[in-house]
């Protein structure tokens, strides 16, 4: 029968005749635990379409700070860390929270003759390595949790890039990270003068994204192709919106919000719509989708003066009517409904200032355009006022009976409407 002794070694039990197998150690165990650990670091990542990480991209090529808020654990520091290997710059993390004023501001240093050389303000020691890189992304995290003296303090950093008597260099990106005060732990709210000064990005996270990554392949952060043949036209284009959207509401060009929330966030200011002439000409170089350029706008004036801005964008891409009328067989409508309706109720209003027999003619063909290439209920209405603009002696275009069924159908729907609302006494429109 075997007999068991204990290893003079290990302390296992071996069997009597056997050689005992060998216990790593700890300093083995670590090495394995290291190596799985590195296995499970090893991820990769794909071009993938991801708005706001296009939106992060394009502010941060547009040399704006980017503010990112969201829920604790959300990922906005892993997207920062993996935005700085996507650019090659070097990551340099710095928690707001954790540093006094004059961090920021610069600690006085005392010379032999502070009398005529005065106090020179010496930077920390993060930000030196800044300029000695001449490059690199500065990471601004927890802000929310920054009490207000530290965020005074920021406010010169932010603006102007100057740490007590250092200026950063131009290849230095500022990108900040915070949680809203409900979730960040101590959180203050921001000061409006440090918000203002920011980008304000929404940062919440896509199930597919998070699902592929765990699985180890995270979308690519790449800066955006800027068309070098359209840069005049995105300047151009971007300084009319702006300026034409605040021309016909100057109540916008600034408006601090009343309540203390609200304030730190994004709202209109002459500051906040420069930035914004920026992004949006940026935007327009890149070919950024409209989802990215709403991101962007509204993280930087604010959801009411962003939306307004939008539509003035919408308009000003209009197809002109008068190129319309000049070619109703070859109009090029847009694609999207409202766009579309715009554009059909613009040739109507074009014909109402200028009525002709011709032009009148035009606009029943470019109506029919309509009808063969998009959604027949959209021409309801440009058809029903359009034919109220007919003269007596204008003669009745062959083209208007393709239409006439589909006004008929409309209307018909209208009637049916009406009759199922009077039998349930439930006014017409109600719930919609």
């Amino acid at each position: 029968m075997p007999s068991y002794t204990p290893s003079a070694t290990t302390g296992t039990p071996t069997t009597t005749g056997t050689r005992p197998e060998p216990v790593p150690g700890p300093s083995a165990r670590l090495d394995v635990a290291d190596a799985l650990l590195t296995l499970l670091r090893d991820t990769t990542t794909e071009p993938r379409p991801d708005d706001q990480l296009e939106a992060l991209t394009l502010a941060v090529a547009a040399d704006l700070p980017v503010l990112l808020w969201g829920e604790p654990g959300i990922g906005k520091t892993a997207a920062l860390t993996q935005l700085a290997e996507a650019l090659d710059l070097p990551l340099t993390t710095v928690i707001a929270s954790v540093h006094e004023p004059s961090d920021f501001s610069g600690l006085p240093i005392v010379g032999d003759d502070p009398a005529e050389q005065g106090v020179p303000m010496a930077p920390p020691d993060w930000a030196v390595r800044l300029v000695r890189a001449g490059r690199g992304l500065l990471f601004l995290d927890e802000l929310s949790t920054a009490p207000p003296a530290v965020q005074a303090a920021l406010l010169r950093l932010v603006l102007e890039r100057r740490i007590g008597s250092l200026q950063l260099p131009p290849g230095v990106r500022i990108v900040a990270a915070a949680n809203p005060r409900s979730s960040a732990a101590d959180g203050w709210e921001l000061s409006p003068p440090l918000a203002n000064r920011f980008v304000h990005l929404q940062w919440t996270h896509d199930q597919d994204v998070v699902i592929r990554g765990l699985g180890g392949t995270w979308p690519r952060a790449t800066l955006p192709h800027l068309d070098a043949a359209k840069l005049p036209t995105a300047v151009d284009s971007a300084r009319r919106a702006v300026c034409g959207l605040l021309t016909t509401r100057p109540a916008l060009v600034h408006r601090l919000p009343s309540s203390e929330a609200r304030r730190g966030g994004a709202w209109p200011s002459p500051r906040s719509w420069d930035m914004t002439v920026r992004l949006l000409a940026f935007a327009h170089a890149a070919g950024s989708s409209r989802e990215v350029l709403s991101m962007l706008v509204r993280g930087t004036v604010g959801d009411g003066p962003g939306l307004e801005l939008l539509a003035v964008l919408d308009r000003m891409d209009l197809p002109d009517p008068e190129d319309l009328l000049a070619d109703p067989a070859g109009a090029d409508l847009p694609e999207r409904g409202d766009r579309r309706q715009a554009t059909l109720d613009g040739v109507v209003a074009a014909v109402r200032k200028r009525p002709d027999r011709a032009r009148w003619d035009a606009a029943w063909a470019v109506l029919v355009r309509a009808l063969e290439t998009g959604a027949p209920d959209l021409v309801v209405v440009p058809a029903t006022t359009l034919a109220a603009l007919r003269q007596e002696d204008w003669d009745v275009p062959e083209s208007i009976e393709r239409l006439a069924g589909v006004v008929t159908v409309s209307r018909r729907a209208d009637r049916s409407v009406e009759r199922a609302a009077a039998r349930t006494g439930e006014p017409v429109g109600a719930g919609r």
